[in-house]
């Protein structure tokens, strides 16, 4: 009776073991259904889709796609012509990449001020007034 108990319980528990399936995120979004599921759950939810966006700018090929969307390119750039802070980073980024030469970002920096937009958290505003930057930003092109 004990043995038979014992063996039972052997089979009861592989049995019981066999039911817990890894979950392969390929074969989940190999399904459309799941798929589209998936999509809904992530744009629906602030912390996924934040959280996604994240892995797409961190993604090489994430990045690229976004950039070839010029819909999303059109909203962000829209956005940051909004945003004087976000606008003096991607100057100070193109700047440092060479895309950017110093007279243009300093008349840039002015005309940002003049329109009230100030580039906080940058140094370009502190670099123009020491540098008593050019009036004009025609004088270099």
């Amino acid at each position: 009776m004990k043995t038979l108990l014992i063996i039972l319980s052997a089979i009861g528990l592989l049995s019981l073991n066999s039911c817990k399936q890894e979950t392969d995120p390929l074969a989940l979004m190999e399904n459309p259904e799941t798929r589209i599921e998936v999509f809904n759950a992530i744009s629906r939810n602030h912390d996924y889709m934040t959280e996604f966006m994240k892995s797409m700018h961190d993604n090489q090929h994430g990045m690229k796609m976004m950039m070839k969307d010029s819909t999303m390119m059109h909203s962000m750039m829209n956005g940051m012509m909004n945003d004087g802070k976000m606008m003096g980073t991607m100057m100070k980024m193109m700047h440092e990449k060479g895309m950017m030469s110093e007279d243009c970002m300093e008349s840039c920096s002015k005309m940002m001020g003049e329109k009230g937009m100030y580039m906080n958290g940058t140094e370009m505003m502190d670099n123009k007034e020491k540098m008593g930057g050019k009036a004009d930003h025609a004088e270099h092109h």
